[in-house]
């Protein structure tokens, strides 16, 4: 199968925002202060599409088949910084929505390039798209000037975090998100 990658476009809030989900889970439920599928899906997609969160456009990239240009997979990053900002404003906006969990817990430092969410759709599985979805963030860390980049996986998590150990990544640390376990994986890039 062969694709690419690309920044994502408003139009894409419909294919990216349950793919963001699936990826996620329960953090999603935090991040849009709903609890039914279809409301999170929904909020998702209504926060793709601002400038002011972790997930918005301007966050992600998608690769798009080149035959069907449907998306087969997701990628949100961005540097550790720009993060902690971007989650004092979706803080401030669940606070104003009366949200039943207003606070958000820091994914990243800020000297690292993050990498917030990577899902590759179902049926592209296996391809290889996980895999060049991660080199392409490497890539972006560098040209922004990182020398590192990092993620967090659930620690139940073993196959991803496997992949992610060929990689290159290293558990740097346990972490905590919405008080469950993570590991801090961390890649030196040159």
């Amino acid at each position: 199968m062969t694709f690419y990658i690309r920044k994502a476009i408003l139009e894409d809030a419909p294919k990216t925002a349950p793919l963001i989900y699936e990826a996620i889970g329960d953090i999603a439920n935090r991040l849009t202060g709903e609890n039914e599928t279809s409301q999170v899906i929904s909020t998702l997609e209504a926060l793709f599409r601002r400038t002011d969160n972790r997930h918005s456009y301007l966050y992600t990239y998608v690769a798009e088949s080149e035959v069907t240009k449907g998306i087969l997979g997701i990628l949100v990053l961005y540097d550790g910084q720009v993060g902690a900002e971007l989650d004092a404003s979706l803080q401030r906006w669940l606070e104003q929505k009366n949200a039943p969990i207003t606070s958000i817990d820091m994914e990243a430092y800020p000297d690292e390039f993050y990498v917030d969410t990577i899902c590759v759709h179902e049926n592209a599985r296996g391809l290889g798209i996980g895999t060049a979805l991660l080199e392409f963030a490497e890539k972006v860390a560098q040209l922004e000037g990182y020398s590192k980049i990092a993620l967090n996986v659930e620690t139940q998590k073993v196959k991803a975090q496997k992949l992610y150990e060929r990689l290159g990544y290293v558990v740097t640390e346990p972490w905590t998100i919405i008080n469950e376990p993570f590991f801090h994986m961390v890649k030196l890039i040159k």
